[in-house]
């Protein structure tokens, strides 16, 4: 048992119990301790009871039965076979509470007793570190600001807060991707400014990078729906499908363009006159060169007005008459820019309204050909009819004969055709047949490498949570102090397990001895009864002649009914031998569940009981 308790207090230990290092079994746990242990194993298998239960006894009867009663209803619902209640943590006994504390040790999660509903990694490690310090901000009481030392006036002041603000940020990407242009790469290489210089303040980089985060793990994970759901029905590589993807956007996109610029020319063309285009094309005579000479030639009255400005800028300042009169002149400049720019806003209407009757003339053009080239087929057909009404009879004899051999050949190419479409609807059955074999042989392939890429991502998944687990204890195993050597621990297991093959031996060998005791009893137990058999049969012969040999008989007798009495005395004496230690091993137990010293604490509880009933009864009686 000492070392199952000392593995239990160590156990206790890890999962928070302040146990002193004078404790070294369960015997010496006092009632504190022991609530102390349950709860805090408690939170460490339900951390939901983190809040309902607390680890410290208060001083109150009544407040210590309500934390009994909690604590065994807990204990309860975890599946605790044996029977628990407000007295096993208040009047406890050395087995009830060491059979409790051994469940509750099983029941602790396998990984970390207290971070066991923590993920594993490198993100446990953070979470716990700002759990740490959240904890340890919250121990610290609130102070006025007056009264706040530089450290709490950091983690108590609000200064220090600021909106969550995240701005777009541009990060280059990985620069193994094959599809980046190099002019791009060394734009991010060269040019592109750091993430700290992209912000307008400084509070704003971490929502930033932490809003570019979140849209980056959505981009991927909506890209992996995607693919499982359409990419891989497709059967397209994931560039094949990228690309097409991108195929089909930019061609929805074109054509809502051309659609939504046909619909702006059709209601501009319906809005315009004939008179209005005759109007446009008599105000626009000119070449082409003409036009675009003047539009190229002229500036921009927004350009010339920025020109002008930097121009004064730039010359000396002058007295009043030279003020004024390059007044004058700006002024007169102004009117100039003025009257250009209203000829402009004037030519590109006109270039509009022209642009738009070129449109329509153009349309109207190409239904006149179309027109044109309708009549001179039909004039062609009537010409080649026309030559030939002089000779009627002989043309419509050859005509005929053209018609009659014309027949002849479309009934023999029927009877071809009916040949070859036999045969070629035999093989289109066959080629379907066989596209349908190999459907169905794709459609396997496409659910296999479905399940395989399931399967697959299950195992990187697995083995990425075992790398991290793995990370994880090789930090904790780092972190472990090093004075206590795993050798120490081998080397106590490794003489626990000789000492219980030791004492496994010593039972073997009892139970051995005791066979062969139990063996030879039985042995000489037939041997006698058989020797009085064979003796009382000798002498009986003998008693019914001789006196002598009939006192004999009844001397025989009475030695063997004196022989069973002592055999069954020593018989008795062993099984009073045996209860006795059994009575022993009771009184034992019985001691070590403090029955005295429980019934003794009753008593106390019992007269605290009746003196807080009797203060509340005054408190009431007072009111």
């Amino acid at each position: 048992m000492e070392e199952v308790d000392r593995i239990l207090i160590h156990t206790l230990r890890s999962c928070g119990t302040e146990v002193p290092e004078e404790v070294q079994s369960v015997r010496h746990f006092s009632t504190e301790l022991i609530v102390e242990a349950v709860v805090r194993c408690l939170r460490v298998i339900n951390p939901s009871l983190s809040a309902s239960l607390s680890h410290v006894l208060p001083p109150g009867m009544s407040a210590r039965f309500r934390i009994g009663s909690s604590l065994a209803q807990a204990c309860q619902d975890l599946g605790y076979p044996g029977d628990v209640g407000y007295q096993t943590f208040l009047y406890s006994s050395e087995p009830d509470i060491r059979a409790l504390l051994i469940f509750l040790a099983e029941k602790l999660p396998r990984d970390a007793p207290e971070d066991a509903h923590q993920p594993a990694g490198k993100s446990a490690a953070v979470q716990r570190d700002i759990a740490a310090k959240i904890k340890q901000q919250l121990s610290v009481p609130w102070l006025p600001p007056l009264c706040r030392t530089a450290s709490v006036q950091r983690s108590q002041s609000s200064c220090r807060l600021h909106r969550f603000h995240a701005q777009a940020l541009t990060i280059p990407s990985s620069p193994s991707v094959q599809s980046v242009p190099a002019e791009r790469k060394e734009y991010w290489s060269q040019h592109a400014p750091l993430v700290t210089a992209q912000v307008p303040h400084v509070s704003s980089l971490v929502a930033s990078l932490l809003e570019r985060n979140i849209s980056d793990l959505s981009a991927v994970q909506e890209w992996e729906t995607e693919w499982k759901s359409q990419g891989l029905a497709s059967r397209l590589s994931p560039e094949d499908y990228r690309s097409r993807k991108q195929q089909r956007l930019q061609k929805k996109i074109q054509d809502q363009l051309r659609q939504h610029s046909q619909n702006l020319s059709e209601n501009q063309s319906l809005a315009t006159t004939p008179q209005d285009r005759a109007d446009t094309l008599e105000q626009n005579k000119g070449s082409r060169f003409t036009r675009v000479q003047r539009f190229t030639y002229q500036q921009d009255p927004q350009t010339l007005k920025e020109q002008m400005q930097r121009v004064a800028e730039v010359l000396p300042k002058k007295d009043a008459k030279d003020e004024d009169k390059e007044r004058q002149e700006l002024s007169s400049l102004q009117q100039q820019i003025d009257a250009i720019e209203q000829e402009i806003r004037g030519l590109r209407e006109s270039s509009k309204l022209l642009q738009l009757s070129v449109t329509q003339v153009e349309g109207e053009g190409s239904e006149m050909r179309r027109q044109c080239e309708e009549k001179e087929n039909v004039i062609k057909v009537k010409k080649r009819a026309v030559e030939l009404l002089p000779d009627a009879d002989n043309n419509l004899t050859k005509l005929q004969a053209l018609v009659d051999s014309s027949a002849l050949r479309m009934v023999n190419l029927v009877g071809q055709w009916e040949s070859h479409r036999v045969r070629l609807l035999e093989d289109y059955r066959q080629m379907r047949q066989a596209h349908q074999e190999q459907e169905d042989e794709s459609s396997r392939w496409m659910r296999d490498f479905k399940d395989l890429y399931e399967k697959i991502r299950t195992s990187a998944d697995e083995a990425k949570r075992k790398e991290e687990l793995y990370k994880q204890l090789v930090s904790e195993y780092e972190s472990l102090p090093r004075e206590v050597s795993r050798a120490a621990y081998t080397q106590r297991i490794l003489e626990i397990v000789s000492n219980i093959k030791k004492q496994k031996e010593e039972i073997t060998k009892i139970l051995s001895d005791t066979k062969d005791l139990q063996k030879e009893i039985n042995n000489l137990t037939g041997k006698v009864d058989r020797t009085f058999v064979v003796t009382d049969e000798l002498i009986f012969k003998d008693a019914k002649k001789d006196e002598p040999v009939r006192k004999a008989y009844k001397y025989l007798a009475a030695l063997h009914e004196n022989c069973g009495q002592l055999i069954q005395t020593i018989e008795d004496t062993g099984t009073i031998l045996r209860e006795i230690r059994d009575l022993e091993e009771q009184i034992e137990t019985e001691t070590a569940k403090k029955t005295l010293s429980n019934l003794q604490k009753i008593l106390e509880d019992y007269k605290a009981i009746k003196q807080e009933n009797a203060l509340l009864l005054s408190q009431i009686r007072e009111n």
